[in-house]
């Protein structure tokens, strides 16, 4: 699924797209954040995609999480 998420400098500032094209994967989430069917993105957005192409960029989206480091700060009492 990797090689389905590119970044690339010259394309979106290098935000992540979807390999071979210059749709952001933050696009593509808000529309699944939305409700919205991979058949519904397909078909009414990004016809140049396919259902694998949205399920590479959820993954995308779940290795940034787990690879964050969280730090939390002391609260004092």
């Amino acid at each position: 699924m990797k090689e389905r998420i590119a970044v690339n400098p010259q394309i979106h500032f290098g935000k992540p797209c979807v390999a071979g094209t210059r749709i952001l994967v933050q696009s593509v989430l808000e529309l699944v954040r939305e409700g919205l069917s991979f058949e519904t993105i397909i078909q009414d957005y990004y016809p140049d995609l396919d259902a694998e192409d949205i399920r590479a960029c959820l993954q995308y989206a779940i290795d940034v999480v787990a690879a964050e480091d969280i730090h939390i700060a002391a609260t004092s009492s």
